[in-house]
């Protein structure tokens, strides 16, 4: 099956995970009717190296160094089930189960929120205050005074390339 990755490695889905998650799973597209495409990768393989991915943080590419499935497979799955909703929905049934099962505070909520800006602000929300009102070119770019230690002030300018 797999090159670094063994069939007892701890890490895949459990049986009893993957009958769940099998049953929000859309079937398969019809074989190709002149038959000339590879066929379809087992969608538990897909679904283990995609959560392979997830858990990890690793690179889809470096799928196909396990062996698992390839990077391409599992990425073109992985795109079909979040488009259908597949993702959202193995979230939402397990919230539900937590809810259930051990309960959920709802009474106690925290937002999060992002900084932008705002679209019809205009004059009303200021200056961004991270450009500190700069305008044109950088200082170092120009010619500027230079001070050495001694006292003596020169004009340098800074270093400059030039196309050949």
């Amino acid at each position: 099956m797999g090159y670094m990755v063994s069939e007892d490695d701890g890490w895949r889905m459990p049986d009893w995970l993957w009958e769940r998650i099998e049953l929000l799973l859309l079937p398969p597209p019809p074989f190709h009717p002149l038959g000339c495409h590879r066929s379809r990768v087992p969608d538990r393989d897909a679904m283990d190296a995609i959560s392979l991915v997830l858990r990890t943080g690793m690179q889809w590419n470096a799928l196909n160094a396990t062996g698992v499935c390839s990077s391409s497979s599992a990425h073109r799955r992985f795109q079909e089930w979040e488009q259908a909703g597949v993702f959202h929905e193995i979230w939402r049934q397990g919230l539900l189960e937590y809810d259930e099962v051990v309960g959920i505070d709802w009474s106690f909520l925290s937002a999060d929120g992002a900084m932008t800006k705002a679209p019809l602000g205009g004059a009303k929300t200021g200056p961004n205050p991270t450009d500190r009102a700069k305008g044109g070119r950088s200082a170092r770019s120009s010619a500027r005074v230079r001070a050495s230690r001694s006292g003596s002030i020169t004009t340098a300018r800074t270093a400059t390339t030039t196309s050949c």
